[in-house]
């Protein structure tokens, strides 16, 4: 049996637990929205260590632990049957904006290729619009994909490794291109490797959004009896 929810407008399984990843509630105040919030406080808390000449170290700790809390606020909220529709909406515009702050600060520091901060930050702006596109259609966000979660992990990791700075590798030479550090014969911290992978799965993030815009595109249109 299923009904249609009424802020957004969207087929939901009523015989799916309310709290549940199939049937989100309308609760804010969770213990894992909490931990979203903290997380948008910390980034924050270390963008202000890291722009301010604070010590090097304490700005990683804050940007580690801010960075842990993106598996712990989801873990939350199924194991204690509190999933929300505003989690669903807050967790990934916290992840962006924890990630676009570790970006720039390394570009700015000159310890990170302008164009993964060009790929990274364009990537989410495309998503973003897409997400915009796709509320013709849905008012339900697309629900965040595992390969998205593993693209948040790998940058997030090597962000905060070449904040480290450690270990620090002599440049492989398996490339001569100037712009891909450690491949080449530039030396780097080993989580440029981490960032290049990130990168990767990024952009395949970016490929199975796209597709499934697509899929709610037609099939609303198709429940609508409309043509493409």
């Amino acid at each position: 049996m299923r009904s249609t929810d009424s802020r957004f407008g969207t087929p939901e399984d009523t015989n799916a637990p309310v709290g549940t990843p199939d049937n989100p509630s309308h609760r804010i105040l969770t213990v894992s929205n909490l931990i979203t919030v903290s997380r948008l406080v910390l980034t924050l808390v270390f963008l202000w260590l890291f722009t301010t000449g604070f010590n090097r170290y304490e700005a990683l700790a804050v940007y580690a632990v801010a960075a842990l809390t993106d598996f712990l606020d989801g873990l939350v909220a199924r194991k204690t049957q509190t999933v929300s529709w505003f989690g669903k909406v807050l967790d990934p515009i916290v992840d962006r904006a924890l990630l676009f702050t570790g970006v720039l600060g390394l570009m700015i520091r000159g310890e990170l290729p302008v164009w993964v901060a060009v790929l990274v930050i364009g990537r989410d702006l495309y998503l973003a619009v897409g997400a915009l596109i796709v509320r013709k259609y849905r008012e339900r966000p697309i629900d965040v994909v595992m390969i998205g979660k593993v693209t948040t992990a790998l940058l997030m990791f090597g962000f905060c490794d070449l904040l480290l700075g450690l270990p620090q590798m002599q440049g492989l030479r398996l490339v001569s291109a100037s712009w891909l550090p450690l491949l080449n014969d530039k030396p780097s911290a080993l989580g440029i490797l981490f960032v290049y992978a990130g990168c990767v799965c990024s952009l395949v993030t970016a490929c199975v959004y796209t597709r499934e815009g697509f899929r709610i595109k037609r099939e609303t249109l198709a429940s609508r009896g409309e043509g493409e």
